[in-house]
């Protein structure tokens, strides 16, 4: 757990006046409650981490992200809004990476089997078990929205909501099947990970927030578990 700092906490009208300083108040709060724990599955170890504290009777709001990034690069700056002000005050956040995708992951070794994002969905349970969440709001982007929609499905009394986005629930075509293995014959890894990131007209355009996701995928320390987790991805 993070080292406790001291936070003021001034009037909550004057806050609901400032949607600004409640933004950095919620953020400064998070910071300070922030946990990460190391949950052992059936298919790794997954890192999770907690910002907040649980909520009786509400359900815990667990994200699970996309590939190409850890929960920090997908979420961060969705939560540090100052309209998801609210959202962080009321319920305990949960964010799930992946196996191996972590900040400060060790890099897997040649030939390790990574899990299928039918068994990472698996996952969930065990989280939900270890820190006793009885139910969920789940946000999903991407192969993160797909893993979520399948834990969905084998577990549907537990979840209360679903935000997935960019999720794509459809078995390839041979004709996507064909694009893909030639774009895999042209392109590097980080390449086909922006090209699912962004549209062309996104890339082409070199934005602020391209160029960030660029400098930390083509920098990634652990590339060969983020193609492990994009390779996963693409046999669903």
């Amino acid at each position: 757990m993070s080292e406790l700092q001291e936070v003021q906490i001034t009037d909550e009208n004057a806050l609901l006046q400032d949607p600004l300083k409640a933004a950095e108040l919620a953020a400064k709060l998070l910071q300070v409650q922030e946990q990460k724990h190391s949950i052992e599955t059936p298919y790794g170890m997954v890192t999770v981490t907690i910002q907040g504290s649980p909520k009786p009777k509400r359900p815990a709001i667990v994200t699970f992200h996309d590939v190409g990034m850890d929960h920090k690069l997908c979420y961060k700056t969705l939560f540090d809004n100052e309209d998801m002000y609210e959202i962080v005050k009321n319920f305990v956040v949960c964010h799930i990476d992946a196996p191996g995708q972590e900040d400060g992951a060790a890099v897997y070794p040649a030939g390790y089997q990574y899990p299928s994002l039918d068994q990472l969905a698996e996952t969930i349970p065990c989280v939900l078990q270890y820190l006793n969440f009885p139910s969920i709001i789940g946000i999903g982007v991407g192969a993160g929205a797909y893993v979520l929609a399948r834990y969905t499905l084998s577990h549907p009394n537990t979840v209360e909501g679903l935000v997935l986005l960019n999720i794509d629930p459809n078995a390839k075509g041979w004709m996507d099947w064909a694009a893909h293995k030639l774009t895999g014959l042209t392109s590097s890894i980080p390449e086909m990970i922006l090209s699912h990131l962004f549209s062309t007209e996104e890339l082409s355009g070199n934005s602020d927030v391209v160029r960030q996701y660029k400098a930390a995928i083509l920098n990634s320390p652990i590339l060969s578990n983020n193609h492990l987790y994009w390779n996963s991805y693409n046999r669903i």
